[in-house]
This record gives C-alpha cells, structure tokens and sequence, in this order.
C-alpha cells in the first residue's frame, strides 16, 4: 500500500499486522477493518441475487449491499447501497424502525481485494421479506450489476458467490430456510 511514509517521504515505512509505522519519523496509519453490509432478499421462498459487473468477482453471485461510509450506521448504509444498486428500498411502514424491517442473521469477516490493497471487513448480513416483488421493481446500477436473479437457496452453488463471507452467509441463511 505504502512504499513510502506519507509524512517524511522516506522509505522506512513497515507493515506489521494492520499498522504501517514508520521507522524515521515515527508516523503510523491504522489499516483497520471496514464495515460491509449485505441482504438478502425474500421473495416467496427465494432470494434476490445480483450477477456482478465488475471485479473482483466479475460474474459471480452477490447478495446487494457494500461498504458502510464514514458518520453512517450499518443500516443506514445497507439503505443507501440498495438505492444505489438497485434504486429500491423496502416499503417501511410509519413508526417502523429499519431494525425492524431488516432482520440481523449473521457476521464474517471477509477479504476484498480492490486496485492492489486487500481490505479486510467486517460483513454484516441482513434479511427483508417483501413479497411481491420481481425483476421489474429494480434498476440495476449500470456496470456495477449485470443481472439480477430470484433463486431458491438450494439452486445456488456455492461456488458461484463471489465472497467467502457471502457463501458463509447464503449457508447459514439456507439453514435458517
């Protein structure tokens, strides 16, 4: 990530765990985990799966969601990846929390490879019953989604999902069907 200290410009920074220091003039950066969400959902006994667009993972399965921004909240952030992905969210009833819409199932860290970096996440994973729906209720994210499929939990191969977090949470998920 660094061949040289953001602070001095010398070439005495180190990697060591998540913390880059730097030997010279004693600067550290925190490489931490991110936080990601992921949801899935349901649609009379199937799942809403989106073909990826683009790598990593070009063409492989994924459940919609991302990376959780600075000043957001998980859900808030879930709320606005699935605008952005899919310009669609839940219908949420007035007084109706979205803890309560959106139903925590399961954590993994994963690892995500992007431009030469591997970020580490936290991958938080959530389920929404909506039914009713169908492919015409959503606008996939141009480039970003190449499709998006309704599968029944047994129809995915968990070789087809692009993530370990995202083929730990679809199993856990099956086992809850």
């Amino acid at each position: 990530m660094f061949q040289y200290c953001p602070s001095c410009g010398k070439k005495t920074i180190h990697l060591t765990g998540n913390r880059f220091n730097c030997t010279d003039c004693g600067f550290i950066y925190y490489h931490n985990t991110a936080t990601a969400t992921g949801c899935i959902i349901q649609v009379e006994g199937k799942a809403l799966l989106l073909v990826r667009g683009m790598e990593p993972a070009k063409g492989k399965l994924d459940l919609p969601g991302g990376f959780v921004d600075p000043g957001e909240g998980v859900l808030e952030g879930l709320l606005r990846e699935l605008r952005e992905e899919l310009s669609w969210e839940p219908p949420i009833p007035p007084g109706v929390s979205l803890a309560e819409v959106f139903k925590l199932f399961a954590s993994f860290p994963n690892s995500y490879p992007y431009r030469n970096i591997v970020y580490n996440t936290c991958d938080l994973f959530f389920t929404v019953s909506v039914p009713g729906l169908t492919e015409k209720d959503f606008t996939p994210q141009a480039g970003e989604i190449a499709e998006i499929r309704f599968l029944r939990p047994g129809e995915v191969d968990p070789a087809d999902l692009a993530f370990d977090s995202t083929r730990r949470a679809f199993e856990a998920f099956r086992l809850l069907s």
